[in-house]
């Protein structure tokens, strides 16, 4: 079973840029400050990406597919066979699209903020950050965000030296874990703007 909602969840409290309601035990050092900023530095630089991508959940199911993203504000998540389901983002929110059924429906954008990571710059160090971790080549930035279904808290895991996004890890209000792991991924090159888009012939279904 695909978990989409749990990862819409990871996306609207990952990417989301709201006021704290929670914040760190400890003050920054000046390194983790620095390697924060220059992580949103470089991670804004870069306008499109693609690659692979590893969903795990809680119970150790695994799905797979290809993601694609170009900034400012646009994604597509689409899983591998035997699913049919597609995730986009267009900048007016997220909508599940079913390749099969040609059907979709939509989070609008404002239960579902999509607006940090696939903005034009990225400002970590304003997020809800709860924890920063850095141990064997990786940065661990714990975000805590409330979303329309409760608190979810999301790891966001970049590579010290790459200073790329490797995976982030979330618990959603129920508990739950799911872990997404990007791979084989390629950066500034040219996509498609049909991935971006809706197909019209398909409907739009009722939440």
């Amino acid at each position: 079973m695909i978990r989409r909602d749990a990862l819409l969840l990871g996306l609207s409290a990952a990417f989301a840029l709201g006021v704290p309601a929670w914040a760190l035990d400890r003050a920054l050092t000046p390194e983790e400050q620095q390697l924060i900023t220059d992580i949103g530095a470089h991670n804004s630089a870069i306008r499109t990406m693609v690659g692979r991508f590893l969903q795990i959940d809680t119970n150790g199911g695994r799905s797979e597919g290809t993601f694609f993203l170009e900034r400012p504000d646009k994604i597509a998540f689409r899983y591998a066979p035997p699913s049919r389901e597609e995730i986009v983002s267009i900048g007016r929110g997220f909508y599940v699209l079913n390749r099969r059924d040609e059907t979709y429906y939509a989070y609008p954008q404002d239960s579902i903020p999509l607006r940090q990571f696939l903005g034009d710059k990225i400002d970590l160090l304003n997020a809800n950050v709860v924890d920063v971790t850095t141990s064997d080549g990786y940065m661990a930035i714990t975000v805590i965000d409330e979303t329309v279904a409760g608190t979810v808290q999301v790891s966001l895991i970049f590579g010290t030296d790459t200073k790329e996004l490797a995976q982030w890890s979330l618990v959603e209000p129920s508990g739950a874990e799911l872990t997404f792991s990007l791979y084989d991924v390629e950066k500034d090159v040219e996509i498609p703007r049909a991935f971006f888009s809706i197909p019209a012939t398909y409907k739009p279904l009722e939440q």
